[in-house]
Parts: C-alpha cells; structure tokens; sequence
C-alpha cells in the first residue's frame, strides 16, 4: 500500500465516523499535527500504537481495524523500513528514526516481558496447571447493570447503537478476547476459587506470545494491596514495578524513575487481581481511581464485592464483564481419574475416584451427593481434594462420601482446606532436582507458624507477605521497644569489648552501658518518628554502591543527607558527651556543679565531634548511591540477598568512613577548645578509641533500626522465633512453603496460594482445632501425636 492510499483510508474513516481532525485529536489523545500529517502523507512513520489509539477513537469494527493497522504496518515497513538480522524494524532512508527516549523505554519493555513472561511459566510449573492438564475455565455474559454501554466500550461516537461484543471462549483464549474489546478493558468475574488468578496468568502468557514491541507489556498486580485514598492509581503501579523489578528504580526521562516511564507511556497493561481483597470501605474510592484513568486493564473480582462497588459509584468505565462459570461432572469425571493411578485388579479404566463419580452421576440428590456437588465446583476445592487424595498415598477419596463426617459443604470444605497442610508437609523421600533433600517439618508446627503468617496478613489488610514487614503486626510499641533493645545490646556490646582494649573493665563496662542505653533510646526515637509513628514500613533499598558513574539527582540528594547527619549527630554528640562527662566526674568524686560543668563541657565536644562526622558521612556515602541494575528482577529470596548484600557494603563504608570523619573530627574539636579553654586532656589513642567504637557501633545503630534488613534480622531472625511464632530458619521455611505449593510467589513477595487458603488459616491459628483425617482403605487414619511426627 502506498502513502497515499494509507492517507485515504485513514481519512475515509474518520469521515465515515462524523468527526473532525480535532474532534479525532481530541478524542484519541494526539496532536492536530499528527493526524494532518498522517492524512497528507507528510508523516511517513505513524507507531503502531498511535494507529491503535486511532483505531479506538474511530470505533473501527475488527475487520476496520485490521484493514488500517495491515496498512500502517506496510507503509512503515515496505516503503520506509528494512529489517535487521534480529527481527526488528529500522529505519529507512531519509526517514526520522525513533527517538533515543522511545527506544529505551522499548528496550527496558521487552526485557520487563521477558522476565514477567519467566516468572509466570515457573509459577504455572510450580502449581502443577498443567499435570495433566489446565482445568477448564469458561465463561458467560454478566448482568448489564454490572457493565458500561456497548458504545463506550466500542469507542464508538455519538448516536451509535452498537450491539453487544461476542466475547465467548475458554481459558486458552482470553488473550483474544481482550484484544477483542477496542476500549481494552474487562472485567472478569468470579466466585472464591473459580480460577481468576490462574486465568490472569495464562492471559499474561497467551498475551506476551503475541505481543508486539510497540505493545504494552501485561504485569499482574495485586490490587488488594492498594490504598487509594494514600496513593494514586499511576503511583501504585510504579511503585509495585519498583519493588518486584528493582531496577526500574533507575532514572527515566524528566527525572522519573524508569517504571513511571513505563506507566505514564501506556507500555505497562495492568493486569488487577483480587479487588475484593481491597478493604471493604476502600473499594468505592479505588474503583473511582480506576474511572478516572484511561489506561486498558483486566480487573478479576468476586461478584459480590464488585457489584456493591458498583452500586456505590459507577461500573468500571469502558470495561465489558463477563461471570467465571462453575465446572461440570463431566469436567471432573475427565480430570479426577487421570490425576492418579489406577485401581488394582479391576478394569483398566477403573480409579480410586470411581465411587465419588459414581455418586455425583446416579444419586446427586442424596447427602453425600449434594454435598460433593456443591464443594467440587471449583478448581480450588478440585485441586485440593486431587492434593488431599489422588497426590497422597494411602488416602482413599471414598470417605469424602461420609455424611456422618461430612454433614454439609462447609464440613466438606474446611476438611479440604485443614488436610491440604498436612498433606503438603507430609514426609516425601523424593525431592526435586537440584533443590537438595527437602526438609522434614511436623505437619503441626507448619499449620501453627503458616496460621501466624495468615493473621498478620490478615491484620495488616493485604494478601502480600513481604520478608521487611513479617514483623509489623506486632503493635507500634513493641516494634520500637524490641528495634531499640537490639540496638541497645548490640552497641552496648561493640562499646564494651572494643573499649578494653584501650581503658579498664570497669569504666568500659560503665561506658558501654551508658552508650548502649543511650544509643537505644536515640535510634529508637529516631525509628518512632521516621518509621512506627506513621506505620510505615522501612522498603528494601533499591540502591547500591558504585564509585563512579553519579548522575545529577544523585548529588541533590547529597545536601539534605548532609544536613540530616549534622542535627543527628549533634544531638547524639550532645547527650553521650553529657553522659560521659558526667560518669567521669562521679569517678573522680567531683562536687555536683563541677560533674554538671565537665558534664556540659563534654557534651558540647561531642556534639560538635560527631556532628562533623555524620553529617559529610551521610552527605558522602549518597554520592556513592547507584540504581540497582535493570535486568535485576527478583523473587523474594533474591531481594532478601540483594538487599543483605547492600547494606553490608553500605556498612563497609559508613563504618571506617563514619569512624575516620569522628577520630578526626575530634582532633579537630579538641584543638579549638585548647585555643579558648587551655590544655584539654586527650591524645591521639581517645580519638581512635572514639573513632573505631562510634564506626562499629553507629554502622550497627543504623543498619538494625532503619535499614530493611535489619528489621528482617531483628523480628524474623530474633524476635519472632524468640517467641514462637515462626521457625528459626524463616527463609527456608518460606521457600520451602513455596516448593510444597502453600505458597506462590509473585514477584518479590509471597502469597498464599489462595485467598480462602489464607483466611482458613488465619481463623484456625485464632481458633485452634484438631483437623479431621482423611480416610485411607480401611477407615479414618489415626490421629495420635506419633503419626503427625
């Protein structure tokens, strides 16, 4: 097609629409100058994307829309691009190529693809989606009231009547089906465990298959997480991006981080699971958020807290809908055999499910019929009964018939739900390759520390269990008492063993005492006000150090740093030199004035010691600070490395760094007073006695109260063992929760692999009981202590 014939039909259309170049400007969110240029062929390179936006104004129908992007492709591609060995497009000659800013940001995007596209087929592995075989997922239109009207979900002008989209199929089309809807946003519907989340991954999948370079990269969220009225929809996304994909923290055009970029460009399709985890009274202003944006999206919910926001405000603007429909018995009777092996000395065919088929199929009306029909209706409860039984040996499927056990569908259903963990944690010689030997831990001991991590989650109002916030559903309080007794310890301790080595036990037993009260309480003041005051929560640094390659932003950080470290110390300085000062005047039997004196005269010098040291610290170690690299995508065990490996390097520099500043800052200060007070007692050895102690112990100080990994070490490795609530080896026990299939990882956090797994959890950790057994051959399994072990 040539350049002319693209302008035509591009033009055609427009007129066939009844609208303007400005009227088409405005609408598809382009300039004037764009779309004249377009029509008389003086732009000879219309993006992919900017034909889409057209496209949607324009309310093209599908065969409409193919027929104009057909044509901007040939256009761009016959008569003004070549190819390169690797597939994409270059520009022709005498054509303006893309700009330096679109070429980034399209390289950043098809490395974020490829890394979502990593994670979410590992994810699909690790739950086992295709052993053997996806359950069915399909579909059905939803009430009208809970959708917008055709026209505006056609992008269609004024005075169209359009009739509805066909947006039929099944869980391995729903990619087209998006792409079927101009608006490019759909709501999808679903009762708990109807498959939502699993049908987003395989959307996130099929999707990127497709997907072009110019298109926008799909990236699950977990919208329960979001507070809209505490931060905007655009601000969320980035925010998220940063914390799974750390170095998108990088910065972008106009001194943005790279994944705002990403989000104010349109090259980020999020993709909204759980808006019924919102908190309840969250849900009308987030769907407002939501309206007042235009980007394409996927949201899944389940109806009722979907249909309750709606009724609150409006429906989701733009967005078709459709309903998650429930499996069927012939869904079971062709899932449920080939799940497990087949039964001994009967026909071929014949599987320990049988029974349970058999009963769903001849008597449905009975108890232990409806019972079943109503629990296996869903991929979740199917799954975990496939787990409790036909992935369990021993176990017969049989008993699940057993009205005296199971007298209703709730019965039937917490069964399910208490056995899945014993199940999962069930002795298993096998392991998987490269993993090592899979850890024996007592199916109890799981359920109780899994049940505490269920009702943090469930106090802190969010499905995502980060590593840096296990320990914020302790109160505001204990977070900051515990924060300051460590820190208290751990300087108390630095203060005393390095000391000895330069004055007697005695005083450095004193001295650290005084230093390790006194750090506590500072450090703990200080994480009140900046941390627990706000229930905030420190985040992983998405930072690293680097010598060279500072940028501007960079060095404007420096300034305020500085001026931080200046008030910090002098305060710091103020209070221990006070202190000190005073404990020497107690030793030397001095009079009341003559201890407050030396006391003040101390605290001034120290003030101004270590004022000196940690404000050019502060100020210089930012100048060192560098975004972590791009392709640095993770998983919570790599960010939990990453982050260790940063703050250690921070130390390895803050400490000597810290130290030299305050030994020779001392020095300094010392010779300032000679010249005003005369003789000062103090030699080279107390500043380096001050320097090597302030170095260890401040690089301690900071590290545990204020740094990411350090609330980590204080409360998962100390405090929350200490007292019970969770295993001294939290990291394996998390990854090893993941392995089993309890957990799933979306990007650099952990969930619970559903949502009513969670809850379930949450209310027996509140609320111990003792689980039912399953049923092997010949009855109820045993439930003695010496079986569990």
């Amino acid at each position: 097609m040539t350049t002319s014939e693209f302008s035509a039909l591009l033009k055609r259309l427009r007129r066939a629409a009844g609208m303007t170049q400005e009227a088409l400007a405005e609408r598809a969110g382009v300039g004037v100058r764009t779309i004249r240029g377009l029509e008389t062929g003086e732009r000879a390179d219309p993006r992919v994307t900017t034909v889409r936006l057209l496209a949607d104004a324009l309310g093209l129908s599908p065969e409409e829309r193919e027929e104009l992007l057909a044509a901007a492709v040939r256009r761009t591609g016959d008569d003004t691009r070549s190819e390169d060995p690797a597939g994409r497009a270059e520009p022709g000659p005498g054509v303006r190529p893309e700009s330096a800013l679109d070429e980034t940001l399209a390289d950043v995007s098809e490395q974020l693809a490829q890394t979502v596209a990593a994670r979410w087929r590992r994810e699909e592995e690790q739950r086992q989606v295709h052993d053997p075989y996806p359950l069915p997922v399909r579909w059905r239109p939803v009430a009208e009231e809970l959708t917008d009207h055709w026209a505006n979900i056609r992008r269609l002008p004024a005075g169209a009547t359009p009739g509805p989209l066909d947006l039929s199929g099944q869980l391995d089309e729903i990619a087209g089906v998006f792409r079927r809807i101009p608006s490019g946003r759909l709501v999808v519907l679903g009762r708990s465990g109807s498959g939502k989340t699993i049908l987003a991954v395989r959307f996130v999948l099929d999707y990127l298959t497709s997907r072009s370079r110019t298109e926008a990269v799909p990236v699950i969220f977990s919208i329960g997480s979001w507070d809209p009225t505490a931060m905007t929809f655009r601000d969320w996304l980035a925010a998220q991006l940063t914390r799974d994909h750390p170095g998108l923290a990088a910065p972008g055009p106009g001194g943005s981080s790279l994944a705002a970029a990403l989000v104010e460009t349109g090259r980020v399709l999020p993709v909204l699971d759980g808006f019924d985890e919102i908190a309840g009274g969250l849900r009308r202003p987030a769907l407002e958020a939501l309206n007042a944006t235009t980007l394409p999206l996927l949201l899944t919910s389940r109806p009722s807290e979907y249909a309750a926001a709606v009724a609150e405000t409006d429906v989701l603007t733009s967005a078709a809908a459709v309903d998650l429909t429930d499996l069927t018995l012939d869904d079971l009777a062709d899932y449920l055999p080939r799940t497990t092996r087949k039964a001994r000395g009967g026909a071929p065919s014949a599987t320990a499910w049988d029974p349970v088929l058999n009963e769903l199929r001849e008597r449905p009306h009975s108890q232990a019929g409806a019972n079943l029909a109503a629990v296996l209706t869903t991929p979740l409860m199917v799954t975990l009964a496939r787990a409790v039984y036909s992935d369990t040996p021993g176990n017969h499927p049989a008993s699940l018939l057993e009205t005296r056990r199971f007298s209703s569908p709730g019965e039937l259903e917490d069964h399910l739900l208490d056995n899945f963990i014993a199940t999962a944690y069930r002795p298993r010689p096998d392991h998987r390759p490269g993993s090592g030997p899979r850890r024996t831990v007592d199916p109890e001991r799981a359920q109780y520390w899994l049940g505490y991590l269920a009702d943090h989650l469930t106090r802190l109002d969010t499905p995502n269990l980060e590593w840096w916030r296990l320990g914020y559903g302790l109160r505001r309080t204990t977070r900051t008492l515990v924060t300051a007794l460590a820190t208290c310890l751990a300087v108390g301790l630095v203060d005393s063993v390095v000391g000895t080595l330069f004055d007697s036990l005695q005083f450095q037993l004193a001295d650290g005492l005084a230093a390790g009260l006194l750090s506590g309480l500072l450090f703990g003041i200080a994480y009140w006000l900046l941390v627990a005051s706000d229930d905030a929560a420190v985040e992983p640094s998405s930072m690293r150090m680097k010598l060279f390659g500072r940028d501007a932003r960079t060095r404007r950080r420096a300034l305020p740093r500085l001026v931080i470290g200046l008030v910090c110390g002098l305060v710091f300085g103020l209070c221990y030199g006070f202190v000190r000062g005073v404990l020497n005047g107690v030793l030397a039997h001095g009079s009341l004035p003559t201890v407050l004196t030396v006391g003040l005269g101390d605290g001034i010098v120290y003030g101004l010691v270590f004022a000196l040291g940690a404000g050019p610290t502060f100020g210089l170690l930012t100048l060192f600070e560098a975004p972590l690299d791009i392709r640095s995508a993770v998983n919570p065990v790599s960010l939990l490395r990453t982050n260790s490996r940063t703050v250690a390097t921070q130390l390895l520099l803050w400490s000597p760094t810290f130290g030299l500043m305050v030994g020779l800052g001392s020095m300094a200060v010392v010779g300032l007073v000679e010249t005003v007070t005369g003789p000062v007692v103090w030699s080279l050895t107390a500043s380096l006695k001050l320097g090597l102690i302030s170095g260890l112990g401040g690089a301690l100080g900071y590290a545990l109260s204020l740094t990411a990994w350090g609330q980590w070490a204080v409360f998962s490795r100390i405090w929350l063992p200490l007292t019970g609530r969770l295993p001294w080896a939290v990291v394996t026990f998390l990854e090893d929760a993941y392995q089993r299939g309890v957990l799933r990882q979306a990007g650099a956090v952990y969930q619970f692999r559903h949502a009513r797994l969670q809850g379930h959890l949450a209310r027996a950790y509140r609320s111990p009981r003792v689980p039912q057994q399953p049923a092997g051959p010949d009855g109820p399994r045993p439930t003695d202590e010496s079986e569990s072990a």
